[in-house]
């Protein structure tokens, strides 16, 4: 499960553990700040981002605290899927009509700000802000979809070695 190694080199990512006071992203998730919620389910939620990079930018965080996306294994594939899910739906909730024209990803470390697993969720994605261009089509940040061929990629990798 996430954590114990990354996805993408096989190396030891940065720490999972997390203490609910110094995360906010935990702390959102555990509802101890006064963030909006716009989507919540078991096992994650979504809000609206605080810095957006287009005219819709959402996070879709999960409750449980993982570091990064380099923190995520094959075993994780649901999580990643389901938190795609709730970020169109959140979408549509918001009247986007479009969902050709969005970007779902994940930047990828050290290019990141707050050390929780987050997805942005951003849309239209030909409306980018100018000044955030750079952060979301940069090496340093991969789509939810290139982030599960890795993830499956490994689980194939994985099945052949059993075999």
């Amino acid at each position: 499960m996430a954590g114990e190694k990354c996805a993408s080199d096989n190396q030891q990512d940065f720490s999972d553990s997390c203490e609910d006071e110094t995360c906010i992203f935990c702390q959102i998730a555990n509802r101890d700040d006064d963030t909006e919620i716009l989507a919540e389910d078991e096992d994650i939620v979504c809000f609206q981002d605080i810095y957006p990079g287009a005219p819709h930018h959402y996070l879709v965080i999960p409750k449980k605290h993982i570091y990064s996306c380099l923190s995520l294994q094959a075993d994780d594939i649901n999580l990643v899927k389901k938190m795609a899910d709730m970020g169109k739906d959140v979408l549509k909730a918001k009247n986007v009509t479009n969902l050709e024209d969005i970007s779902l990803g994940f930047h990828v470390p050290p290019y990141i700000t707050v050390p929780h697993l987050h997805l942005h969720v951003l849309a239209p994605f030909s409306a980018l802000f100018e000044w955030t261009e750079f952060k979301y089509t940069s090496f340093w940040y991969i789509t939810e979809e290139k982030l599960l061929q890795d993830l499956k990629k490994e689980r194939d990798e994985e099945k052949e070695k059993v075999m």
